[in-house]
């Protein structure tokens, strides 16, 4: 991807600071005395999230789960004995170059990590700024197969599955189903394209016909057209691969004849206001639509997030968000620095299965304490990066919206790539 930088004041901030500092704030290799007795650099989280946009309903959840992340490392002492301050927060509006340059005022502010960017096309247009400074960048929320293979010096990481892991169990949910010709709609970007790739070569693979496969641009008016061709296609049903837009695309496919039953939808309308936004007169439209989205099997994390943040309705990938929170810090820990050129060789070791399990930062940080190697579990489930910092396991949330259109959750599934 070519390198996408903003020039003006803000890149230039970036640039001085990274140059006085040569670690975005981090402390020297290996730590000090004076940090681990709890006197040294303070470790600076960053996130860039939807606070606007098509996607500003997935903000909450993921503020929330760093936020909550970072109250339990606080009260376990902090890293290295130093307490965290506040999040630096930046908005990715869902727009590139908005995106790129609230990247480049927290690299500016020097962050020792940034979380996020929430979706896939965001981390692509800010990802050069922040793991080319160095810092290390981990999104509890991208998917996109093609962000496994980015040019990142291996500062990206993820605790969100890869499509290629999501579009396989979606194929297999959709032939459990019964159905065996199915349209792909899906929206003409990386996400939609990796996503529909890998869902029609595993559709195939189980001997199902791909009768349709439709892409469509997410900023059109009218999507007459892909309706059309879902209707002269006459699959026996159809998995929509889109944001929020999408909830216009269902109305026009429910208008042309496709029943509830017959759709299966994304985590991107993992919405519990969904009914509402595809028909504000007839939420029970949508009544039958199943979905698939990463999520986690976890009451403990989900009460205690509730009570942590009562206002909370949505908690739409806020385990995956505190996962990242948690195994970076973890990570600087274990290289008792805060300085990401340095912690970032221990982040893909706090997880490895070779450990010692443990479940929380201040069971793990004890172990690593005692001289122990661990294998952090974390809240949204066995984290494991690969070798290109994605998860090998995950577990996901099938969703449902009943006759009245209401969101509910049918069961939760672990998944692995090795299956």
């Amino acid at each position: 991807m070519a390198r996408e930088k903003l020039l003006g004041f803000t890149a230039a901030a970036a640039a001085l600071v990274l140059g006085l500092s040569a670690c975005a704030g981090g402390s020297e290799e290996g730590g000090s005395d004076d940090t681990a007795s709890g006197s040294g650099e303070e470790f600076n989280f960053g996130i860039l999230y939807p606070q606007s946009g098509s996607l500003a309903f997935l903000g909450p959840p993921q503020v929330t789960g760093a936020q909550y992340a970072i109250s339990q490392i606080n009260e376990a002492g902090g890293i290295l004995g130093t307490e965290v301050p506040d999040l630096l927060e930046g908005d990715e509006a869902g727009d590139a170059a908005q995106a790129n340059e609230a990247a480049n005022a927290l690299v500016a502010d020097g962050v020792d990590a940034v979380i996020g960017a929430a979706a896939t096309g965001m981390t692509q247009a800010t990802y050069d700024t922040i793991t080319g400074s160095e810092i290390v960048q981990c999104s509890g929320s991208n998917t996109g197969a093609v962000l496994s293979d980015i040019d990142d010096g291996g500062y990206y990481y993820r605790t969100a599955p890869s499509d290629l892991l999501s579009a396989v169990v979606m194929a297999r949910k959709i032939v459990e189903a019964g159905h065996v010709s199915v349209g792909i709609v899906a929206r003409a970007d990386d996400y939609g394209a990796g996503y529909a790739e890998t869902l029609q070569a595993e559709l195939e693979n189980l001997g199902a016909e791909v009768s349709v496969n439709e892409t469509y641009d997410p900023d059109a008016t009218t999507f007459d057209s892909v309706v059309d061709a879902v209707s002269d296609g006459e699959p026996d049903a159809v998995a929509l691969i889109a944001f929020e837009e999408g909830a216009q695309v269902i109305g026009g496919l429910l208008e042309g004849g496709l029943e509830g039953e017959q759709l299966f939808i994304t985590d991107g309308l993992n919405d519990t206001e969904l009914g509402s936004k595809v028909n504000a007169d007839a939420p029970e439209d949508v009544a039958g639509i199943t979905g698939l989205a990463p999520s986690a099997e976890n009451e403990e994390f989900a009460n205690g997030l509730a009570e942590f943040n009562p206002d909370l309705e949505n908690f739409q990938f806020a385990p995956q968000v505190f996962d990242c929170v948690t195994v970076i810090a973890l990570a600087a820990e274990a290289a008792g620095s805060t300085d990401p050129s340095v912690y970032v060789e221990e982040l893909g070791n706090v997880s490895r299965p070779e450990g010692t399990e443990c479940t929380s930062f201040t069971e793990c940080r004890d172990l690593i304490a005692e001289g122990e190697e661990i294998d952090y579990q974390g809240v949204s489930g066995n984290i494991d990066f690969d070798d290109n910092g994605d998860p090998a396991a995950a577990t996901f949330e099938i969703f449902h919206y009943g006759d009245d259109g209401s969101h509910e959750v049918l069961a939760y599934e672990e998944h692995s790539l090795n299956d």
